[in-house]
């Protein structure tokens, strides 16, 4: 076999693998990447990027309905679904093709193929057509990402029974599905189909929507959901799914009984798991657990020389999380001693209508933790700029430790929530207090005002609610 030697060598082209890559090559590693299908990853190609281009038509869409509350009279407004399947691929290509560009740029070797672990220091590449190669490193990174989970009884034909990757490029639009989990991915796609149209039904095992998130905030954001027009049917149980030539049947358990719902499609979104078989870590002795692979803090697995980092490793399964920790990865194989990633500190946005975003503690988990707590809130409604634009829904509400005023938490429901989260995140990182946040001048008129606000309330100072 033919053999090359590297520095390092990434197994995985998501955010996780080619942003290892990228920081290795900057620091004058030499440095190669392997990849079997499109750069990117499931999040450039079939995750993060094309499905925030479907919620955006879908945004369109909504905002071109409801043109007449703007004084403005659209007639015949129509959906050109294929159109839509098309615009989306069409970002994902264009992503795909600049992470190309980067590795080029970089000077990072860009082996197409399928890797497999033969030692720590060897990674032979399969393509097919081409001569199997063996390719030598210092250092292994495994980015090999996770896929989606199915459940017993429901088998996935990727026909009528779907997962997120069917869902964003379906030839045709159903008239009915139904989504099995209401995390971030179901809630997402519910939002998406139920605003072009589709009759939507979501199934939560859980008593919640988004269970990890904010409990009120949840609620709020179930409500409007259902005025929209999706049904929820939460603590039901799936107990199996059969699919037809027409339509598929998914069978429900809840405290009403037993129910069967009927749809076009049935989307699958209970979660993911990571790609951990055959690449080679059984005979490496890697250790792996519930389908992860296990690390510490430097991102290094129980065999030295071999790192991990993204999906493969476990919640929380983000694509901004990856990229950090491939950079933490590379910097500690480089000797820069970086400081560990705060997980507490990490962002969660669902990209849903109206959108979802928090960061660090809700307030249950603040209790929980022993915190006497401070609670500030600030809705939209009374907001210039929220009545202005036409997004009065929702809220900004900010938890505190009440002994030290340390922001512990910060949870955000409106239009722009997946933005405006990122003052938060910088707040939270760098141990601000609500009199900070406050103290700090916002401008007017901005939905960024309700943080202001709601940190204010916490402390009885809100001027404006």
């Amino acid at each position: 076999m033919a053999q090359s030697q590297y520095d390092i060598v990434v197994l995985g082209g998501g955010p996780g693998g080619y942003t290892a890559a990228i920081r290795a090559a900057q620091l004058g590693l030499h440095t190669a990447i392997i990849e079997r299908e499109r750069l990117g990853g499931v999040c450039l190609n079939w995750g993060c990027i094309p499905t925030k281009a479907l919620l955006r038509n879908a945004e369109v869409y909504r905002m071109i309905r409801s043109a007449g509350e703007w004084g403005i009279s659209v007639e015949n407004v129509r959906l050109d679904f294929p159109q839509v399947i098309k615009r989306s691929r069409g970002i994902a290509d264009r992503i795909s093709k600049g992470v190309e560009y980067l590795m080029k740029k970089n000077k990072i070797d860009h082996i197409r193929g399928s890797g497999r672990l033969l030692s720590a220091e060897t990674v032979e590449v399969r393509a097919e057509g081409k001569e199997t190669t063996s390719i030598k490193a210092r250092h292994i990174i495994v980015a090999t990402g996770a896929r989606p989970r199915s459940l017993p009884g429901v088998t996935i034909d990727r026909k009528r029974i779907i997962t997120s990757t069917e869902a964003m490029a379906l030839p045709e639009q159903p008239a009915s599905m139904v989504i099995i989990g209401a995390g971030a991915i179901g809630v997402e796609f519910a939002s998406f189909y139920c605003d072009i149209g589709t009759n939507v039904t979501v199934v939560e095992m859980m008593p919640t929507i988004l269970p990890i998130e904010d409990k009120e905030l949840t609620k709020a954001l179930e409500s409007s959901l259902r005025k929209q027009g999706i049904q929820f049917l939460t603590e039901s149980r799936v107990e199996g799914a059969t699919g037809g030539p027409d339509n598929v049947t998914v069978t429900v358990q809840n405290a009403a009984g037993t129910q069967e719902l009927t749809a076009d499609v049935t989307l699958v979104a209970t979660g993911v798991q990571g790609n951990v078989e055959g690449i080679g870590l059984e005979s490496l002795g890697v250790k792996a657990e519930r389908g992860h692979i296990v690390v510490d803090k430097n991102y290094q697995t129980s065999v030295p020389g071999v790192f991990a980092v993204g999906d493969v490793i476990g919640p929380p399964w983000l694509a901004h999380v990856a990229s950090a920790e491939g950079v933490i990865c590379v910097e500690s194989i480089a000797g820069r001693n970086p400081e560990p990633l705060d997980y507490s500190t990490i962002p969660g946005c669902t990209y849903c209508h109206p959108q979802l975003a928090s960061v660090g503690f809700t307030e249950e988990m603040a209790v929980a933790e022993g915190y006497e707590v401070k609670v500030g809130r600030c809705p939209f409604r009374p907001m210039g700029k929220a009545l202005a634009v036409g997004e009065t829904e929702g809220m900004v509400k900010l938890v505190f430790d009440a002994k030290y005023g340390e922001l512990l938490g910060a949870h955000i429901l409106g239009s722009e929530a997946t933005e405006m989260i990122a003052e938060l995140v910088l707040a939270k990182k760098l141990e601000a207090t609500g009199r900070d946040i406050f103290r700090t001048i916002h401008a007017h008129p901005t939905l960024s005002e309700a943080v202001m606000e709601a940190a204010a309330a916490a402390y009885g100072e809100a001027i404006n609610i």
